[in-house]
């Protein structure tokens, strides 16, 4: 039986990939397949992983795509995984040899729908260690409830039991911020989360993939978020979960969305902010009132989050 089917989506990224799929295929766990998606790449991508389907064959499965984006490079990858658990690396990433083998043998220790584990920010010259910002496994679903304003949103840090997808949640395609979109979504099917406290994926930080100037593929946090509270009122979801949804949809637009649109100039700033605050008041009208907010600093500033605030940031920031 496969244990767990590791999608890997490519484009363009000669340059890592040859790191990233020897962590792969030197992996301490057994009975494994990594599934290589060749998204329409324009380099030299597709010679690497023939290189490696020739010489690891029983692990690498590799299969050539039209370029779709990540999100549907992912999905095509779930239609041939056949293990009992899905992880997905991006192929300019690379793993420890251990982490599989660690993450399937805490899924194993009480059948968790989803396991978790901290991530090494790779710079040049320095490494930094960040959190899942999930400190226990549970079982208990408030606190699955209260890990949805928490959880670090990547999708390459955790493995996912395979019939999590049966409820037909799947990357959205043609977006950014892809995997914020896929996991709130996943969230009401998980009814147990397992953690492993260790940094176990390096995710290498490229320069170019910060926005410095304007980009409206920054509005798609907003369209994201429109769309995951209409998500949740159509599967019956949503009174369920809505002080974490509330929560969660002005920490991404106050914070997130705001936090980069800084990178724009002060009219488009300013425009974004205009558009953050009218989302939030359509959406939460009365967010002051929920408890998550009145915990931590962060939930303070989300209370206090203004117009005349929104300018300081930008001054200061700039």
């Amino acid at each position: 039986m496969i244990k767990i089917s590791i999608i890997v989506p490519v484009y363009n990224v000669e340059e890592y990939l040859d790191k990233c799929l020897s962590s792969l295929v030197n992996q301490t766990i057994d009975d494994y397949e990594v599934i290589v998606v060749n998204d329409g790449t324009k380099d030299n991508s597709q010679n690497i992983i023939d290189k490696y389907t020739k010489d690891y064959p029983k692990i690498i499965k590799s299969y050539i795509k039209k370029n779709g984006g990540l999100s549907d490079a992912r999905n095509y990858g779930l239609k041939y995984a056949r293990g009992e658990y899905i992880a997905f690396v991006d192929s300019d990433d690379y793993v420890k040899e251990d982490m599989f083998e660690k993450m399937y043998n805490k899924a194993a220790e009480n059948n968790y729908d989803i396991v978790v584990c901290d991530i090494n920010y790779i710079y040049e010259d320095k490494i930094k260690v960040a959190s899942s910002l999930i400190n226990h496994s549970t079982i208990n679903i408030n606190d699955i409830k209260k890990a949805m304003i928490n959880i670090y949103p990547a999708a390459w840090n955790k493995i996912y039991k395979h019939s999590l997808f049966d409820n037909k949640i799947c990357f959205k395609k043609g977006i950014w911020y892809e995997d914020v979109e896929f996991l709130y979504r996943l969230f009401p099917f998980i009814k147990s989360i397992g953690v492993v406290k260790e940094p176990l994926i390096n995710y290498v930080q490229r320069e170019n993939s910060i926005i410095k100037t304007f980009d409206s593929r920054l509005y798609n946090y907003i369209d994201n978020w429109n769309g995951i509270i209409t998500f949740y009122k159509d599967r019956g979801f949503y009174n369920e979960y809505k002080k974490e949804l509330e929560y969660c949809y002005v920490r991404y637009l106050y914070c997130t969305f705001i936090n980069g649109a800084v990178n724009f100039n002060k009219d488009k700033y300013l425009e974004a902010v205009t558009s953050a605050i009218r989302n939030v008041k359509l959406f939460f009208p009365k967010y002051r009132h929920n408890n998550y907010f009145y915990h931590s600093l962060k939930g303070i500033y989300m209370l206090l989050f203004n117009k005349l605030i929104a300018r300081m940031i930008y001054i200061i920031k700039k």
